[in-house]
């Protein structure tokens, strides 16, 4: 018996993005980019990554996420680049606070009350905050994320099912939290909770589906 030890973030790093990126848009059909998504423990270890962009303004993480996904373009943030705290939070960049879990922010606009709006963000999980200082976005095909703390692919319904069926261990998550496999993401978390959200000003399309959970967690 080996006595090598395990590491799953070099066997990680050995994926061919490439040849799988290709297997998804020739099967799937994807009319969306695959991108991956990091935290890192410094805003240093972020910036050093090749071709990094920074914000010039005041996103919403969604926002981020699809400069990646939509303009293939290769972006790092911290907490000072989101909207506010509830974008943050999300991705361990700012504390739940009690005025975070008060739900003050979201009542009358996301729910109809505050008790609503609280319980909800008590019950969101979300990425620990103190332990990273930034997060970077890339199309998984760059590179410059390997490994990515988790993939995420925009689909239909359609799409998601059949790579929900048919992933045999990628640990592809659908819009749901259904996931066929566990992830070793540390972002993995945020998107599972996912409570319904009656008065959201953003449901989810046809052709936004796995992506859903940013534009509802922020």
């Amino acid at each position: 018996m080996s006595n090598a030890t395990h590491n799953p973030a070099e066997e990680e790093s050995r994926y061919d993005w490439n040849a799988i990126v290709d297997d998804l848009n020739r099967l799937l059909r994807l009319r969306t980019t695959p991108i991956g998504m990091k935290l890192f423990r410094t805003v240093e270890e972020m910036e050093a990554i090749p071709k990094i962009r920074r914000p010039k303004s005041i996103h919403t993480t969604d926002q981020i996420v699809a400069q990646a996904a939509r303009l293939g373009w290769t972006v790092g943030i911290t907490a000072k680049d989101l909207v506010g705290a509830q974008c943050a939070v999300v991705i361990g960049l700012h504390p739940r606070d009690e005025e975070w879990l008060s739900g003050k922010s979201m009542a009358g606009v996301w729910y109809a009350t505050l008790e609503d709006s609280s319980a909800h963000q008590h019950a969101m999980d979300t990425a620990p905050h103190g332990r990273y200082e930034a997060m970077a976005v890339a199309p998984l095909v760059s590179g410059r994320l390997n490994p990515p703390d988790i993939c995420l692919i925009y689909g239909t319904p359609g799409q998601m099912i059949i790579s929900s069926t048919a992933s045999n261990g990628w640990g592809i998550e659908n819009s749901n939290g259904a996931s066929s496999a566990s992830q070793p993401a540390p972002i993995h978390g945020a998107a599972r909770s996912r409570p319904a959200n009656p008065v959201s000003p953003y449901p989810a399309t046809p052709s936004d589906v796995t992506a859903a959970y940013w534009t509802r967690n922020c």
